[in-house]
């Protein structure tokens, strides 16, 4: 397994491949969410690319870069176990040079839910997957459902910029208490750990209430906000019943829809969704 740290030499390393390879692009500190990413991409791509970059432009001053865990040594042994041929970690300083100012956004998809509370997110988002496109020019790009508002954002400028790759997104991977995995998941303490489960215990309810007939999106997220509430470590940002196509908000749900909640406890946000 390689480890790469510079644009160029991706760049000339990816210029001697036969094949298109697979790509899974990532902030680090992996987890088995990653790996269920990786294992399809292997299954499918002669040669296998894992990226390592927390990405500065989809953070905002006030959030968790600083502190965001990281640790290459351990996601390198990771990765070799898992068969991977290439990890690319770049440096901020060479995917973003003195003088970068050219900057990627998807208008509409953009402006609700995690762009609502953290704007230019997917500004960052959708540049640097772009850039990451453009560097090591994959045949896939496997993402997970857990950020099922990036996912929708990536698709459509896939579409949009006429990029001709595949989107691969795969299912959330779920700890056996329901918690949906995440790098964020190790800020928790382990009383916030436990009231984290109380996500995933609100989702089912709205798929318990929709398979069993109720179609009312206000009345489904009173019962997923009771119960969040019931939680006191827990404080809801937003609950949210919505198209899969345009993530506008429905009144009366229609399948396929996506609901979805961001959560803080401590200093700790967490998101997670299902799609009925």
């Amino acid at each position: 397994m390689k480890v790469v740290t510079g644009v160029a030499e991706m760049a000339e390393m990816r210029r001697g491949m036969h094949t298109a390879p697979g790509l899974i692009p990532t902030m680090g500190y992996l987890h088995e969410g990653h790996i269920s990413l990786i294992r399809q991409a292997r299954s499918r791509h002669e040669t296998v690319i894992v990226s390592i970059f927390v990405n500065p432009a989809q953070f905002e001053a006030s959030e968790d870069f600083g502190s965001y865990p990281r640790d290459l040594n351990r996601d390198v042994i990771i990765l070799e176990n898992e068969g991977v041929d290439i990890v690319f970690a770049p440096t901020a300083e060479d995917m973003y040079p003195q003088g970068f100012d050219a900057w990627v956004e998807v208008l509409g998809l953009s402006s609700s839910l995690e762009g609502a509370c953290r704007p230019g997110h997917f500004r960052g988002v959708a540049t640097v997957v772009l850039k990451l496109v453009n560097i090591t020019r994959p045949e896939a790009v496997y993402f997970g459902q857990k950020d099922a508002q990036q996912v929708l954002i990536i698709q459509k400028m896939v579409m949009d910029l006429n990029l001709g790759i595949d989107i691969q997104v795969m299912p959330i991977v779920r700890q056996s208490d329901g918690l949906a995995l995440s790098s964020r998941n190790s800020y928790l303490s382990a009383e916030e750990r436990q009231a984290a489960t109380a996500l995933a215990k609100a989702l089912d309810l709205a798929r318990t209430l929709f398979n069993t007939g109720n179609r009312n999106s206000t009345e489904i997220k009173a019962a997923m906000a009771n119960l969040l509430d019931s939680e006191p470590l827990l404080a809801t940002e937003y609950i949210s019943i919505a198209s899969t196509l345009g993530l506008q908000e429905m009144d009366a749900v229609q399948s396929p829809a996506l609901i979805s909640l961001a959560v803080r406890t401590g200093k700790t946000r967490l998101i997670d969704n299902i799609i009925v």
